[in-house]
C-alpha cells in the first residue's frame, strides 16, 4: 500500500490488517516499541475545517516519532490557484508524507501522483476512509466483528461516508442497508460499479434499521452545502431517533462521525444514550490513522 486514497482501492485483506495494527496500537499507545515516522516530517494540508482530524494526526504523527506541518489553504499558494500537482511537486521534494482534507477526490489522486511521497485521503466529497477504518474498530470492539452482522446508514445515500460505507461492505461482505430520501440515493452508475448484492437502498428508513447492529448517521448537509436548505427538508423521517431505533437489534449501537446536529440526523436522548460509543469512534480516529500511516512509512 502506497497511499489511503480510498476504500474502494483497499482490498479485505488491507482492510483487517489495518484494523489489527489500530487495535495494537491502541493496546500500546504510550509504550510503542518502535516509531516508524521518526526523523520524519509530514505536510497536514486541509481546505476543509476540522477539529477531530486535525487533532488525530497531529498527536499520531508525534506518537509515532514524526512532526507535523499543518497548512491551510490561506497559508500556502493553493489558497491562490497555484495547480496541486505544483503543489505536489515542492512538497514532495520537502517531506515525507502528505495527509490532505479538501473537497474534489481528483486532488488527493493528483498530489499522490505528482508528489511521489505516501498521501492520505483525510476526507473529500467523495470518499472518508480514515473515519470507516475507525468505524470498522469500534464495531470490532464492541460487537466483536462486522461479520453475521447488518449494518445500516440513515441520511444522505450518496455521500462519502455512505460511499466509503458502501465499498466496506463490498470489500468485507456484511450486509449494509442505507435509507436515504430518493433524490439522495447512490446513482444507478454508481451502484452498477459497486455490484454489490449485500448492499441495499430503501427510502424506508424503518426497513433499513429493521434487525440492524449498527446504525450510522450523518449530518444531512455537508461541508460546504450549510446553505442548501432546501436539501435538508428532505430529510425529516430520516432522524435517528427513540422510535425508528425500537426496530433495530436489541444489541445495537448508534454511531455518528460528528460533528452532530442534535434535534436533526439524530435526537438528543439518542445521541447521549450512546455517547460512549460515538466518543470511542472519535477516539479511534486516533489510533486508525497511526495504523495507517505506520504501514505507508515502512
Amino acid at each position: 500500500m502506497k497511499h489511503l486514497l480510498s476504500i474502494e482501492e483497499l482490498t479485505a485483506a488491507q482492510i483487517t490488517g489495518l484494523l489489527a495494527d489500530a487495535a495494537r496500537l491502541k493496546a500500546e499507545r504510550g509504550h510503542h516499541a518502535e516509531q516508524p515516522l521518526a526523523g520524519q516530517t509530514w505536510a497536514m494540508i486541509f481546505t476543509k475545517s476540522s477539529t477531530r482530524t486535525r487533532v488525530s494526526f497531529e498527536v499520531g504523527i508525534r506518537e509515532l516519532g514524526g512532526k507535523a506541518i499543518f497548512l491551510s489553504k490561506n497559508e500556502i499558494q493553493l489558497g491562490r490557484g497555484e495547480p496541486i500537482k505544483d503543489t505536489a511537486r515542492v512538497l514532495g521534494r520537502m517531506v515525507h508524507g502528505a495527509i490532505i482534507r479538501t473537497f474534489a477526490q481528483e486532488d488527493v489522486v493528483d498530489f499522490a501522483a505528482y508528489s511521489g511521497i505516501p498521501t492520505i485521503n483525510a476526507l473529500t466529497d467523495d470518499e472518508h476512509p480514515c473515519q470507516i477504518l475507525a468505524d470498522l474498530l469500534t464495531v470490532q470492539e464492541l460487537l466483536g466483528s462486522w461479520e453475521g452482522k447488518k449494518i445500516a446508514f440513515i441520511g444522505d445515500g450518496f455521500s462519502n461516508m455512505t460511499i466509503s460505507w458502501m465499498w466496506a461492505a463490498k470489500r468485507l461482505g456484511f450486509e449494509l442497508a442505507v435509507g436515504a430520501p430518493p433524490e439522495y440515493q447512490p446513482s444507478p452508475d454508481f451502484l452498477a460499479k459497486l455490484d454489490a448484492s449485500n448492499v441495499t437502498v430503501t427510502s424506508d428508513p424503518a426497513a433499513a434499521v429493521a434487525g440492524a447492529h449498527v446504525i450510522n448517521t450523518d449530518v444531512w448537509l455537508s461541508m460546504g452545502q450549510e446553505d442548501q436548505k432546501d436539501k435538508e427538508s428532505a430529510f425529516g423521517p430520516f432522524q435517528v431517533n427513540a422510535d425508528l431505533l425500537a426496530g433495530a437489534a436489541a444489541d445495537h449501537i448508534v454511531l455518528h462521525c460528528l460533528p452532530a446536529y442534535r434535534g436533526k440526523e439524530i435526537t438528543e436522548d439518542v445521541l447521549e444514550l450512546h455517547a460512549d460509543t460515538i466518543f470511542q469512534e472519535a477516539e479511534n480516529r486516533l489510533h486508525a490513522q497511526k495504523a495507517v500511516m505506520a504501514a505507508l512509512a515502512t
